[in-house]
Parts: structure tokens; C-alpha cells; sequence
């Protein structure tokens, strides 16, 4: 289980974890909506490429109100305020160092 604080997720954001297996992503939301994204690292002229890391690819059990967006490469949930959360099972297992986490809002997040 890991967490992060609003002031990690906030610009530039945090490397990701590795991930396998099924994830809960939950969130508590003291503020009005907010956003929360896992984004690809882009390549050196910042775009996807054949050799950039499919991370996005998998199962999502998301509530509608949580908006999902998602491509092989970033996917983006609405974070309503109040205690929220939703699972992702990549297809392939995903190394923390390809992808960053990211947020606007002032909620924490557990990876569990």
C-alpha cells in the first residue's frame, strides 16, 4: 500500500509504482472536484511512439460520475469530493519509472 498527498500529485507530479494485478485507487477528497491522471512518460520530442509503454491497457471498474478517460498511454478519473475509488488491472504488468502520477485538488491517494 502506498499513499500520496495532494502536494505530490500537484504539477510536475510523482513516478508511479509498479503495478500487477488488480489495483484500488482510493481517494479522500476534502475540496471540491478534482482531477487524478497516470500519464506515460513521452518520448524525448514528446509523443507516443511503437516503442512507448502501453501502461493503460486493462480492466477499470469506475463509477460513472467519476468520468473515465483513458488511451493505452494516460488515463484521467474525475475526483468527486468525499471518499472515492476505483480498481485497474493493467493487462501487462507496469514499471513504476515509465508513468506519472498526477493531480489537481487537494486529495490524498492510497494504491492498494
Amino acid at each position: 500500500m502506498v499513499s500520496y498527498t495532494y502536494q505530490q500529485l500537484y504539477g510536475t507530479g510523482s513516478i508511479g509504482e509498479n503495478l500487477s494485478g488488480t489495483k484500488t485507487f482510493t481517494f479522500t477528497n476534502p475540496s471540491g472536484s478534482s482531477y487524478f491522471t497516470m500519464e506515460t512518460i513521452p518520448t524525448s520530442q514528446g509523443f507516443y511512439d511503437s516503442s512507448s509503454p502501453t501502461n493503460f491497457k486493462g480492466t477499470y471498474n469506475v463509477s460513472e460520475s467519476m468520468g473515465l478517460v483513458t488511451s493505452s498511454y494516460i488515463s484521467s478519473v474525475v475526483v468527486q469530493p468525499g471518499i472515492s475509488s476505483f480498481t485497474f488491472a493493467p493487462t501487462s504488468a507496469v514499471t513504476g519509472t515509465t508513468y506519472y502520477l498526477r493531480g489537481t485538488g487537494m486529495y490524498s491517494l492510497i494504491i492498494s
